[in-house]
């Protein structure tokens, strides 16, 4: 069975025992998130299929796997139409991310 939740303003297709990651979540490693916005279940073909209303009413248990940072970006900034050697900046970047690991999908 597969549900679409939405979480941090995204939108993840998931099933169960899934790995996802996701944007920073403020939690310690090895607790559990749970979450009752699902916006959508279907199964393998598509055969049964429960659409919101704004969310069926299930809940999903995610349970946090790591906290790590991300790959080092190198971000430019810069203003249009202006000389790019005067106005612009060069910086590193690292974001940070969770790995959620899917524990249970009730109904």
């Amino acid at each position: 069975m597969y549900t679409v939740i939405e979480l941090q303003w995204h939108q993840w297709i998931i099933k169960e025992w899934d790995v996802i990651e996701v944007d920073n979540i403020w939690l310690e490693e090895w607790e559990t998130l749970d979450t009752d916005k699902i916006l959508l279940s279907f199964d393998e073909n598509q055969e049964n299929v429960k659409v919101w209303t704004p969310y069926v009413k299930w809940s999903v248990s995610l349970k946090v796997e790591s906290n790590f940072k991300w790959k080092k970006m190198y971000v430019r900034k810069f203003k249009n139409k202006i000389r790019a050697d005067r106005n612009s900046k060069w910086q590193w970047f690292r974001a940070h991310k969770t790995l959620l690991k899917v524990e249970k999908i009730s109904l």
